[in-house]
């Protein structure tokens, strides 16, 4: 799952330095804008991609396999239905976004083109979230792997040959995107059929059952709170950033990649978390479930520190890679330790969001994470009265995330306690590495 997150950050790199080899600073920024505004967008219904995992893990662990592909129908509905509802809602989607962002007129001229081209990628974007989400609850990892590759091999190809070859500019890139998700529905759909799987075959009334539509909205709604609360605040960094002028914006464009390269690398991690913790659940057995813990913890953690060092050491040399604006690369070298330290940071929170996501103690992610934005707005509102600029807003960034680390962390012990509490394993201990196969054996 690390190979398959690299690759996604590695498309954002890819799409930015293609427009940044350009050398015009308002379309690197209208890229990045994009990139932020979509992540907001499609992001705040990540939580079909976590809840149908966490979900589908615990089904697996308590070898309901029809669970299995009832839950893979109703997210499947939900993301088509949603993303219907964002095609339609494109236009007052999009005036409110360019009003937010505070962008300079030549920033929202690519931006406007690149967003009505890639909105219409919203249906198979949150069905691939579905998707993946229910190949990673079955602990199928590697195939996973195979429809992120396919997707975002897809999308870097078509990047390159429309922006470079056919000289479309930030409509290639839109284009490219579309193209690609749509494939990857196709694909993704193909490879659930190859594992035995058939939502499509699931009756409407077991899709449509009262009790498990509100256990299913209920986990989604507490991630999908979560997600906004965690999106919103990137946004406001951006929209900031976007503030201080098209060269400021850049600059954290180039360092948001680097921090993404971590970030996404890390997550493998929080997936397998939440694979290895939701089937542990299901199955009711608690030693099971600590060990995983710990195993996401330490690597994580340690991983963090690594690709942080990696950061420090070639910064210099990956911002002038991405772009070739020396007033670019001079503001992004100034801020390049605190998007450096990010991965290291953002360890502890990333693996907790596993686990949490796993064990659907998605109430409590929700509410540390409120917790931990209100605490990044008020370091936000200090630094924009004290004039910190844009080194404060890279410090709250970075308080944001250690925030929601500790509070995790804190609430952890009696998380377990309560879930555990008089529970008996389902399966002799020998099992184990059954249930951690479960998508290979189901």
């Amino acid at each position: 799952m690390t190979l398959a997150h690299v690759t996604t950050p590695l498309l954002g790199l890819v799409g930015a330095t293609v427009i940044g080899r350009l050398g015009d600073a308002a379309l690197l920024g209208a890229m990045a804008l994009g990139a932020v505004i979509f992540d907001a967008i499609f992001w705040s219904f990540g939580s079909l991609r976590m809840a149908t995992a966490g979900l589908t893990a615990q089904a697996v662990g308590a070898r309901d396999n029809a669970e299995v592909d009832r839950t893979l129908a109703r997210a499947l509905a939900a993301a088509c239905l949603v993303g219907l509802v964002m095609v339609l809602a494109q236009v007052p989607l999009a005036s409110a976004a360019f009003r937010l962002s505070g962008a300079s007129p030549e920033v929202i001229a690519g931006l406007s083109t690149y967003f009505h081209i890639r909105i219409f990628a919203a249906p198979f974007t949150l069905a691939n979230y579905s998707i993946l989400g229910s190949v990673l609850g079955r602990g199928r990892t590697d195939l996973g792997l195979l429809i992120q590759v396919a997707i975002n091999l897809v999308n870097i190809a078509l990047t390159l040959l429309l922006v470079l070859g056919a000289d479309m500019s930030v409509a290639g890139a839109g284009l490219a995107t579309l193209i690609a998700e749509a494939a990857g529905t196709g694909f993704g759909l193909l490879v659930l059929a190859r594992l035995g799987s058939h939502p499509f075959r699931v009756p409407l009334a077991a899709v449509r059952d009262p009790l498990a539509l509100a256990r299913m909205l209920s986990v989604n709604a507490d991630v999908m709170i979560r997600t906004l609360l965690l999106v919103a605040s990137i946004v406001i960094f951006s929209v900031l950033g976007a503030r201080s002028g098209d060269v400021t914006l850049a600059a954290n464009a180039v360092l948001w990649n680097l921090f993404l390269v971590g970030g996404f690398f890390l997550d493998g991690f929080a997936t397998a978390a939440e694979t290895l913790c939701g089937q542990a659940v299901g199955a009711r057995d608690e030693a099971r479930f600590r060990r995983a813990v710990a195993l996401s913890l330490a690597w994580c953690l340690a991983f963090g520190g690594a690709i942080s060092g990696v950061f420090l050491i070639g910064g210099d040399h990956f911002i002038d890679t991405v772009t070739t604006n020396s007033e670019v690369r001079e503001m992004a070298r100034q801020f390049l330790v605190p998007a450096a330290l990010a991965p290291l940071i953002a360890a502890l929170p990333f693996a907790f969001d596993g686990i949490y996501i796993g064990a659907t103690w998605t109430r409590a992610m929700r509410n540390l994470m409120l917790a931990a934005t209100l605490a990044y707005g008020a370091v936000l509102l200090a630094g924009q009265g004290a004039g910190w600029g844009n080194g404060g807003l890279w410090f709250a960034f970075l308080g944001l995330l250690g925030a929601r680390g500790l509070g995790q962390a804190l609430a952890y012990p009696g998380l377990v306690r309560r879930t555990f509490a008089g529970s008996r394993p389902l399966v002799a201990a020998g099992g184990g590495a059954d249930l951690r196969l479960g998508g290979h054996d189901a």
